[in-house]
């Protein structure tokens, strides 16, 4: 709204500093700041009314944890701070006349509902389930459907093929392969020189090109479904400890913030050979939002929590992650950049799976100590009559160590995932 207010008087009265609201780099830092005073500021105020209300979500007791870390009391729902923070700093300084913004404000709000719903059954229903996991998958589906078809319908949603750089005698070339810009169901491949994979190449066995065309799309909105659950779960599942989801989100927002502004600024796309996405220079506003909504969240979030994200907070922001990669084509680099993710829900799927396996042959038995994998480096006791895979380290660690020790491998994944842009 302040975009559109300031650019009218640019262009009506020509007022002195209007039109720095034109440069994406100052309304990116002013996004930043703006989202971290209202997670802060409102922050406080939403932990303080959550008390005087005392809805309270029981996390974990003293028991579990050997050093004594009480949790009781400890408000949930902070995903309402994040949601908030992200929203109206976007709705202020953004295009909202951007389809990938539109995009990103729907996904937010979407997974946000959805996890409002599942805190709110456990919080005021006193339903420790929450919302059934067969709802969550459906709105997670429904999310990846929107994504998807919404990326094939808008007009606006297009890419310039990435421009190849040789060099013949010494003399730098620049070779175009297409000046147009196109629908494009292509997605960048890490570490592969010619780097482009096209979901198309995949049917072409069949004969008829527009058919080729649309079972393309098709698998590329499977895969959009896929990566949205895949993220939102994976992210869920992460948010186990004081700080730990709210910081590794943020560390991946920044890379994703990088790939977004290089992807949408020609000279830097022909020079790194990768897409050039018009409009995507919208995606560093709200990813800034993004940054700085959890970088105040983490002000209450960080050891010793005063406030939990919640279902609320954990849906939203994994949504977020996948569809930010999906619409910028790096949905391939998550394994990468969301490593922890990753890490956590394959401990999640092994730890289940082996447990089932043993119970089959009368056994009981654990691949780790307990799952997700950051709670096995908290566990010290282990259960007599069971047998484990892996129980080193058998030394406990503070939580806050693990949490700081899980931010250190996400910037040290979130670099690997940047320097891929030159590394083929």
């Amino acid at each position: 709204m302040l975009y559109y207010l300031f650019d009218y008087l640019h262009k009506n009265f020509d007022i002195a500093g209007t039109g720095l609201f034109h440069y994406v780099s100052f309304r990116a830092l002013l996004t930043t700041i703006l989202a971290l005073l209202i997670s802060s500021i409102f922050g406080n105020r939403f932990i303080n009314l959550l008390k005087r209300k005392q809805r309270f979500e029981t996390q974990r007791d003293a028991t579990i944890d050997p050093f004594g870390v009480n949790k009781i009391g400890v408000p949930s729902m902070g995903g309402v701070i994040i949601i908030t923070a992200i929203v109206v700093p976007c709705l202020l300084l953004g295009k909202l006349s951007n389809t990938y913004m539109i995009l990103m404000l729907v996904a937010t709000l979407w997974m946000g509902a959805v996890g409002f719903a599942d805190d709110y059954i456990k919080i005021f229903r006193k339903n420790k389930e929450g919302l059934s996991g067969k709802y969550k998958l459906l709105a997670q589906a429904g999310l990846g459907l929107v994504v998807g078809l919404g990326l094939y319908y808008v007009p606006d949603a297009v890419m310039r093929e990435n421009v190849e750089i040789q060099r013949n005698n010494g003399q730098r070339t620049e070779v175009v392969h297409s000046q147009k810009y196109i629908k494009s169901t292509q997605t960048t491949i890490p570490f592969v020189k010619e780097n482009n994979l096209d979901y198309v190449d995949a049917f072409k066995w069949i004969k008829d090109s527009d058919w080729q065309r649309k079972m393309g799309w098709a698998l590329f909105v499977f895969v959009t479904i896929f990566v949205v659950a895949a993220v939102s779960n994976g992210a869920n599942l992460n948010d186990g400890m004081d700080g730990m989801a709210a910081g590794n989100s943020a560390i991946i927002g920044i890379a994703l913030g990088i790939l977004a502004y290089v992807s949408s600024h020609l000279e830097l796309a022909s020079y790194l050979n990768i897409m050039f996405i018009p409009g995507a220079e919208e995606l560093v506003i709200f990813i800034c939002a993004f940054v700085g909504a959890l970088i105040g969240f983490l002000w209450y979030n960080a050891y010793p929590a005063q406030i939990f994200m919640g279902d609320t907070g954990s849906l939203s922001i994994g949504s977020i992650i996948a569809v930010f990669a999906i619409i910028i084509h790096k949905e391939l680099l998550i394994p990468v950049l969301c490593g922890v993710f990753f890490v956590e829900s394959l401990s999640v799927i092994l730890q289940t799976q082996y447990f089932k396996f043993g119970k089959r042959k009368g056994k009981t038995q654990r691949m780790f100590k307990r799952a997700p994998i950051h709670d096995h480096f908290r566990t010290k006791d282990l259960i007599q009559g069971c047998t484990y895979v892996i129980t080193a380290p058998r030394k406990v660690f503070h939580e806050s160590k693990i949490t700081t020790r899980f931010w250190i491998m996400s910037i040290l994944l979130a670099a690997l995932a940047i320097i891929t842009l030159k590394i083929r």
